[in-house]
């Protein structure tokens, strides 16, 4: 009688962990390093998520899709003419696509070009080089028709012209919403708050260690948390 008790109570507390395990695997498949993003533009996050791209086969252009730089030049115009699901020719600004898969990783579109997607996870890292502008930045040698003399005149205030400069940032991915937020403590809290065990061992941290440990904290997150993908 006792055996079949502890039998009936072992079946109680394993069961419901098997099913959640069965829920959260059923039909899906972990991510590891081996894992291969499809060829082919993802139009929105959605895509991503289902690792379901664009195909190159659908995408109109008169670039051969096994050159090595197709992704490249397709998304070094402003549009992109692909083919539906039903044939139907459809045109998309290249600023408005999420990015792409190119040989098995995956390329986020951010400040106007693509990058890689270096570290993927739950939590992902990645590097990207940003053009920023200041269009009131004040050039003493900036040569405008309006001044006289290269002396400036009062009536238009001090010469200015348009500076850019590129800069690499890092950023992070919540592969849960799609959100991108700057690499920084702040953003990390955050992200980490879905767990709240490690998101308290986190914020015990001094300021210092939080800056120091945040890349560590975001690995654990995501071992604790994998990621998954559909299998077919």
């Amino acid at each position: 009688m006792w055996m079949r008790l502890s039998g009936l109570l072992l079946c109680l507390i394993l069961v419901p962990e098997l099913v959640a395990q069965q829920g959260a695997g059923d039909g899906m498949v972990k991510y590891s390093a081996e894992f291969e993003f499809r060829d082919g533009i993802f139009a929105n996050f959605d895509m991503v998520k289902a690792n379901r791209p664009i195909p190159p086969a659908r995408i109109v252009t008169d670039v051969d899709m096994f050159d090595r730089a197709f992704y490249d030049k397709v998304t070094n115009g402003k549009e992109i003419v692909i083919y539906d699901e039903n044939g139907v020719k459809k045109v998309m600004k290249t600023k408005d696509i999420w990015g792409y898969g190119r040989n098995g990783a995956l390329y986020i579109n951010v400040g106007s070009a693509f990058h890689r997607i270096s570290f993927v996870g739950n939590i992902c890292h990645f590097v990207a080089s940003v053009t920023t502008y200041n269009p009131n930045y004040y050039d003493p040698y900036y040569y405008n028709p309006y001044y006289s003399n290269s002396y400036y005149n009062p009536r238009y205030g001090m010469p200015r012209s348009s500076y850019s400069s590129s800069e690499l940032r890092q950023y992070l991915l919540d592969f849960e919403t799609g959100e991108v937020l700057d690499y920084d403590t702040e953003s990390v809290e955050v992200l980490l708050m879905k767990d709240p065990e490690l998101a308290d061992e986190y914020h015990a941290l001094r300021s210092r260690k939080q800056k120091q440990m945040k890349f560590v904290f975001i690995r654990r997150f995501n071992e604790r948390h994998p990621l998954y993908f559909p299998a077919n």
